[in-house]
C-alpha cells in the first residue's frame, strides 16, 4: 500500500515528524518498507503563464515565449516542448534556480534569442518520468508562487506492508484510524455532499449467488463528459499512491479505492444488453479483458453479466466490450461486497493480480458500499457533469458477515499484557478503532467493527489494546515464573522413543508441508474428501493432507532424482480429515509414518544384495509397537487400501481397533508418481500406540519349562496369526509362549494347503508339570485347531 503523507494528514494530523509517523506505523504492525520525496531537490521554480508564443526564427523545434511570473517585467524564454502554447500556465525556473542534479539556470542565448529561464517538465523536476512536455498547471494557479508550495511537493510517499488480516488498511481511512488511536486525537473525515438524484433511470439487478455476493449496488449516471481532463490535485494523489492516470472515470474509482479502500467498477451503460446478473461462469464462456487478453471463464469464477454475455470477472477485472471509452456518455457504476472465499485464488487462475482482487480476497467492509457509491458519484458529477439515478440495492442480509460480540475482562488484559492500562484509555483505544463498547464492572462488552474480520475472540482485543498503546510503552519487568512439576503418567510413551528407534534402524526424519498437491493425494486417497485451502500458495499446495504419505513419497522422488537409491524416511505430523460433527469441521490426528526403498543393507562385500520387502517393513513396525508392549496384541490383516499393492499390504489392529496400514505402493501409483523401484510405506495413529501397560513385578518360576512341537496342515488361506491366537486362548496361564518356526508347501502337501510347525512352551509357577498336564494342554490346542480350521496333525 502506497500513499502520500499529506493525504493521510488530511484525515489525521498529529504534531509529529515524518520519521515519527513512520515509526508509529511500523510499531502498529503496518511496517514501512519505503519512504521517498515526491519530487527532487530544487529551488527557484515558480508558477508562470505564457502570454506570447512564437516560432523561433532560427530553429524549427524551438519557440520563443514571453512568460508572466507576477512581476513587472515579462521573461523571454526559449522552449522546445511540443505542448508549449500561448495562455498555458507553467512551472518556470527563473535565473538562479537550481534543479535536481545541481543544474543551475543562467541567462543565455539559444540560436541567437535570449532566454531568461526554463519551462520545466515533470522529469526535469524529478517528480515523475514524464518528459513528453512541460507541466500544464490549472489556469487559476497564482502567478509567482513557489511551485513546491503550490503542488505541495514538500511531501513524502510512504509504502507499507499490509498483513493479510488488515485489509482495512488498504485505504487511507483505515490507516488514519490507527494513527488517530495511537495519538489519541480525533479523526477528521472529509465531508462531501450527498449527490442529488435527478433522473429515475434504473436497471434490473439479479444476484443468483447471494452467498458469494451478499450485496451488490448499482447506479446509472447519464450525460457525463469522459473527455474531461483529470484535475491536477486528483492526478497527484493517485501518482503519489503509485497509480497512473488513465481517464476521469477510472481515476475517480481509483481515488475511492485508495481513500476508502473499496474497489469500484464502471460499465458503459449503452453496451449493456438487458439487466445485470451476478452468477458463476458458464461452460466454454469467454471474455476479452480490458488489457485485450481473451480468457475462458472457469465454472468457479463469479462474473457480472448482462442478458447475453459476461461483462467482467467479479471483483477482479473488467471486460473490454463493456469498458469506458472516449465516446461513452452514460455509465453504470458498481459498488459491491463479494465474499473473500468467492474471490480468493480466482485471479491467479488467469495469471492476474489486481488491486481489486487483492482487497476482495482479504475482505472489504460490508457496510462501506453506500459510502463508496456516494463518494464516487459526487466526484463524477462535480468534475464530469451528468445526472445521477437512484442507487439500485440487491442485498441479502442473511449472507452478510456479522461482527463478533466479545466479552472482554480486565483480568484477561492484565494477565496477557502484564501491565495495567487505565480503563479510560482502553475504552478510548477500542472506540477510536471503531468498536462499540459497553462498560461493566471490571469488564466490557465489545462489538467489533464491520471492517475487522480478524477480531473474533477476547485475545484479539487484548492484542489491539497492546498494539495501539505501544509495545515500547509497556515497561520491562522480570517475569515471576513458578515452576510446577507437570503430571506425566508412566503409561505415556514419548514420541522421541519411537523416533530414536527408527533413527537407530537407519531412518532419517523428514518434515514436509501440511498442504499438498490434490492430484497426488487423489491417487493415494481417491475416495476421500479433502479440505481445500481458500487462498493457497500454489495449485500444487492447495489441499490439506489426509496422510503423511503424500509428502514422504514426494521426498523419495526428490532424492531418487539426485542418485539416492537406498532411502529410509519417517515423519510425525497431523493429518486433516473433514468432519462435520466437530466444532471446526475438521478432525486432526497425529500420525507416525515411514517409507523405505532400495536395498535392505548398504553395499558390503560380505552381504548379498537384496531389495527390501514387506517383511522388512513389518519387522520395523513390530519393533515400534514393542516399545509400548503391544506386540502381543497386534494383528495384521489383509486390507483393500487403494494406494497399496493387493496381497502385499495389511491393516494394523490393536484389540480389534484399526491403528494404521503398511504395505507396498501400488505399481500404477509408483509409475504415476515417478518412483524408481518398489516402495514400501507404513502409517500409525500415534495416539493409539503411545500408551503402554505399566509393568507389574511377578515371581519367576523356579520350575522347568517344557517344549512341545506340533505340525498341522491347514488351507493356504488360513492366517498363521489366527492359528497362534487360538493356541494362546486355549493354553491358559501354563502356556507361556507360542511360536511359528516353520511353514512348508510342496512335496507331500496337497495343493491349496500348507504345513505350519508350531512350538508350545509350557511352565507352571507352583510345580513341575507332569506329562499328563502337558499332553492335556497340547491335545486341547490340537482339538481347537481341528474345530476352527479343520487342521490335520502332520505325522
Amino acid at each position: 500500500m502506497k500513499f502520500s503523507e499529506s493525504w493521510l494528514r488530511e484525515w489525521v494530523n498529529p504534531a509529529i515528524s515524518s520519521e515519527q509517523l513512520c515509526d508509529q506505523l511500523t510499531m502498529a504492525g503496518l511496517e514501512v518498507d519505503d519512504i521517498e520525496d515526491v519530487a527532487g531537490d530544487f529551488s527557484g521554480v515558480v508558477v508562470g503563464r505564457v502570454v506570447e508564443c512564437h516560432q523561433h526564427p532560427n530553429a524549427d523545434k524551438l519557440r520563443v515565449t514571453k512568460v508572466d511570473i507576477g512581476q513587472d517585467q515579462l521573461l523571454n524564454i526559449v522552449c522546445g516542448a511540443p505542448n508549449c502554447r500561448e495562455g498555458l500556465t507553467v512551472a518556470c525556473a527563473t535565473v538562479g534556480a537550481v534543479l535536481p542534479g545541481d543544474f543551475k539556470i543562467k541567462a543565455a542565448k539559444l540560436r541567437g534569442e535570449p532566454s531568461e529561464g526554463m519551462l520545466c517538465s515533470y522529469s526535469e523536476l524529478a517528480i515523475s518520468d514524464d518528459h513528453n512536455g512541460i507541466i500544464e498547471l490549472p489556469e487559476d494557479a497564482p502567478l509567482g508562487e513557489d511551485i513546491r508550495n503550490y503542488l505541495q511537493l514538500n511531501d513524502k510517499m510512504i509504502e507499507i506492508s499490509v498483513t493479510p488480516n488488515r485489509a482495512d488498511c488498504f485505504g487511507i481511512m483505515g490507516i488514519a484510524r490507527d494513527i488517530s488511536s495511537i495519538n489519541n486525537i480525533s479523526l477528521t473525515v472529509p465531508q462531501f455532499e450527498t449527490p442529488k438524484v435527478t433522473i429515475e433511470d434504473k436497471i434490473s439487478v439479479s444476484v443468483l449467488e447471494p452467498k458469494a455476493a451478499p450485496r451488490y449496488l448499482a447506479r446509472i449516471i447519464k450525460g457525463i463528459d469522459v473527455t474531461t481532463p483529470t484535475p491536477l490535485w486528483l492526478k497527484e494523489k493517485l501518482r503519489r499512491s503509485g497509480i497512473r492516470s488513465i481517464d476521469i472515470v477510472v481515476d475517480i474509482t481509483n481515488y475511492v479505492l485508495i481513500e476508502l479502500g473499496h474497489p469500484m467498477h464502471a460499465f458503459d451503460l449503452d453496451k449493456i444488453e438487458g439487466g445485470i446478473t451476478v452468477r458463476y461462469g458458464h461452460p466454454h464462456e469467454k471474455l476479452v479483458l480490458l488489457d485485450g487478453n481473451e480468457i475462458e471463464i472457469k465454472a468457479n469464477t463469479l462474473v457480472i453479466a448482462d442478458d447475453k454475455k459476461a461483462l467482467a470477472l467479479a471483483g477482479i477485472f473488467g471486460g473490454k466490450d463493456s469498458g469506458i471509452s472516449n465516446e461513452s456518455k452514460n455509465i453504470l457504476l458498481e459498488s459491491a461486497f463479494f465474499s473473500p472465499l468467492a474471490i480468493a485464488g480466482k485471479a491467479r487462475q488467469y495469471g492476474l493480480h489486481t488491486d481489486a482482487s487483492h482487497r476482495y480476497e482479504r475482505g472489504v467492509d460490508p457496510s462501506l458500499q453506500y459510502k463508496a457509491m456516494e463518494r464516487a458519484t459526487e466526484l463524477l458529477l462535480a468534475i464530469c457533469g451528468g445526472s445521477a439515478g437512484p442507487i439500485i440495492d440487491a442485498t441479502n442480509t442473511d449472507e452478510l458477515p456479522e461482527p463478533a460480540i466479545i466479552h472482554l475482562s480486565r483480568a484477561k488484559i492484565d494477565r496477557l499484557i502484564g501491565y495495567h492500562i487505565d480503563d479510560q484509555r482502553i475504552v478510548d483505544i477500542l472506540t477510536r478503532l471503531g468498536c462499540e463498547v459497553i462498560s461493566n464492572e471490571n469488564s466490557w462488552q465489545i462489538k467489533a467493527p464491520t471492517w475487522r474480520f480478524d477480531i473474533q475472540i477476547e485475545e484479539d482485543l487484548v492484542e489491539e489494546i497492546a498494539r495501539i498503546y505501544g509495545y515500547n510503552n509497556i515497561p520491562n519487568e522480570h517475569l515471576n515464573i513458578e515452576l510446577v512439576m507437570q503430571h506425566n503418567s508412566e503409561k505415556n510413551v514419548s514420541v522421541n522413543k519411537f523416533k530414536n528407534l527408527l533413527v537407530n534402524q537407519g531412518y532419517q526424519e523428514a518434515v514436509t508441508y501440511s498442504f499438498v498437491d490434490p492430484k497426488i493425494q487423489s491417487l493415494l486417497h481417491p475416495n476421500q474428501e479433502a479440505i481445500v485451502l481458500p487462498n493457497p500458495i500454489s495449485s500444487e499446495m492447495s489441499v490439506m493432507r489426509l496422510s503423511l504419505w503424500s509428502g514422504l513419497l514426494g521426498a523419495v522422488v526428490y532424492n531418487q532424482n539426485r542418485q539416492q537409491q537406498r532411502i529410509r524416511l519417517f515423519e510425525t505430523g497431523l493429518r486433516f480429515v473433514p468432519d462435520n460433527n466437530s466444532e471446526f469441521g475438521v478432525n486432526q490426528q497425529t500420525l507416525l509414518a515411514g517409507v523405505i526403498t532400495g536395498n535392505q543393507y548398504e553395499e558390503h562385500w560380505d552381504i548379498k544384495k537384496r531389495a527390501v520387502d514387506f517383511f522388512d517393513l513389518k519387522g520395523d513396525v513390530e519393533s515400534l509397537l514393542a516399545i509400548s508392549g503391544l506386540a502381543d496384541q497386534v494383528q495384521f490383516k489383509p486390507s483393500q487400501h487403494p494406494a497399496l499393492h493387493p496381497g502385499q499390504n495389511a491393516a494394523i489392529y490393536i484389540n480389534n481397533e484399526e491403528v494404521g496400514y503398511l504395505g507396498v505402493i501400488h505399481p500404477e501409483i509408483e509409475k504415476k508418481l515417478g518412483l524408481n523401484g518398489k516402495t514400501l510405506v507404513f502409517e500409525l495413529i500415534l495416539d493409539k500406540i503411545n500408551q503402554k501397560s505399566v509393568p507389574v513385578a511377578q515371581d519367576i518360576s523356579k520350575y522347568p519349562a517344557n517344549r512341545r512341537d506340533i505340525a498341522i496342515i491347514v488351507d493356504s488361506d488360513v492366517c498363521a496369526a489366527d492359528v497362534l491366537s487360538v493356541c494362546k486362548s486355549i493354553g491358559g496361564e501354563q502356556l507361556i509362549a507360542v511360536n511359528l518356526f516353520d511353514m512348508y508347501q510342496g512335496e507331500n502337501i496337497k495343493a491349496g494347503q500348507k504345513s505350519l510347525a508350531i512350538s508350545l512352551i509350557l511352565q507352571d509357577k507352583t510345580r513341575t508339570l507332569e506329562d499328563e498336564d502337558i499332553t492335556h494342554i497340547v491335545s486341547n490346542c490340537i482339538v481347537a485347531l481341528q474345530n476352527r480350521f479343520k487342521a490335520l496333525l502332520r505325522e
